[in-house]
């Protein structure tokens, strides 16, 4: 059996290094985020795979970065692969490398990113969409820690924590024949599902300021805190593009230095409105620290969505409450304090 390690390139050719160095993972102050910090924080320390579920930008490689960099492999190699990018004639040589002479144009052995990821992490984004033809190859891999190069007659050992990711629902290409039930199984140990944004507003005011300080230091701008109006576009927006569209927008802002140029798209396409009691009539001044500003734009996020949903559901009390998943007595004490009424909530 051989070892990994020989070849003629070196893993800085394929790794991005350890976990911890990269940017920290913002989990947020939402139930949903911190349920997701603590299965997290239980699952980091062993060498369980986890399968990450979710729409696209919510984070699934930064939540599987975190789990290297809170486990005992972070000062080893952290190993991303995206399997949608990477034609599926390819992928093979990708992941598993190949021998000298093993095609046409194969003049020097290449280790694969698995070889690369030895004593560390890979994690395979976008995993619905590996070939069936290499689900077989990963299955031997994760049953035994082993693998053979393309065109060689050895196998490889190694020792790598597998982290898989995918934004499409699995079990339907189980059904549909496209995904094998026994690599399912392995990869699903545990499953970690991250919400979109929309689900998790009051989140948003903590991660603007994580995206304002990072972009102002990246660009070398004196950008600390968003305008009322700002504050209140963000609020107001569903973010269909997740976390990542928040960070983008955050960044146009910093660099432009223009906040209206930057958010103008975005406010045209909200669909929950912005109620009478905003941001805008809590403060006197044109910009809100967002330090200051947690505690009341957690409220105006939840009365944003409760007179979205009774919006949606024409005041049908409820049914709002059964989608806002609280009790009917929870949901008129909300409405009640948030000063609501049929009168004020166009439908």
């Amino acid at each position: 059996m051989e070892t990994v390690g020989r070849g003629l390139l070196t893993r800085e050719d394929f790794v991005d290094g350890p976990a911890h160095e990269r940017s920290p993972l913002i989990f947020g102050k939402s139930e949903k985020m911190n349920e997701v910090e603590r299965i997290v924080s239980q699952v980091a320390n062993t060498d369980i795979t986890v399968l990450l579920r979710g729409e696209s930008g919510t984070g699934k490689e930064l939540v599987a970065r975190e789990i290297c960099a809170r486990s005992s492999r972070n000062d080893k190699p952290f190993v991303k692969v995206n399997c949608a990018a990477i034609p599926a004639g390819l992928l093979e040589s990708e992941l598993f490398g190949y021998e000298k002479g093993s095609f046409t144009g194969a003049i020097n052995r290449k280790p694969g990113k698995f070889e690369f990821a030895n004593h560390g992490t890979i994690f395979l984004d976008e995993i619905s969409e590996l070939h069936t033809s290499l689900q077989a190859k990963l299955l031997h891999v994760l049953q035994d820690n082993e693998f053979s190069r393309l065109g060689g007659d050895e196998d490889v050992s190694v020792d790598v924590r597998i982290i898989t990711a995918t934004n499409r629902q699995i079990e339907k290409e189980l059904q549909n024949g496209n995904f094998r039930e026994d690599l399912y199984y392995r990869i699903n140990v545990v499953s970690i599902h991250l919400p979109p944004l929309r689900e998790r507003k009051e989140d948003i005011l903590e991660l603007s300021e994580y995206f304002l300080r990072k972009y102002s230091a990246m660009f070398d701008k004196r950008y600390s805190c968003l305008s009322k109006t700002a504050l209140n576009t963000l609020l107001s927006y569903d973010w269909p593009g997740n976390v990542r569209e928040l960070e983008n927008i955050i960044k146009k802002i910093v660099v432009l230095e223009n906040e209206e140029f930057a958010t103008r798209d975005i406010g045209s396409t909200s669909r929950i409105p912005v109620g009478e009691g905003n941001l805008s009539q809590n403060s006197a001044h044109g910009r809100i620290p967002l330090k200051r500003a947690g505690k009341l734009a957690a409220q105006e996020a939840e009365k944003q969505l409760i007179m979205g949903t009774l919006m949606e559901t024409r005041w049908n009390r409820k049914k709002a409450a059964e989608l806002l998943d609280i009790s009917y007595k929870a949901l008129l004490y909300k409405i009640k304090q948030s000063g609501l009424s049929r009168k004020r909530i166009s439908v």
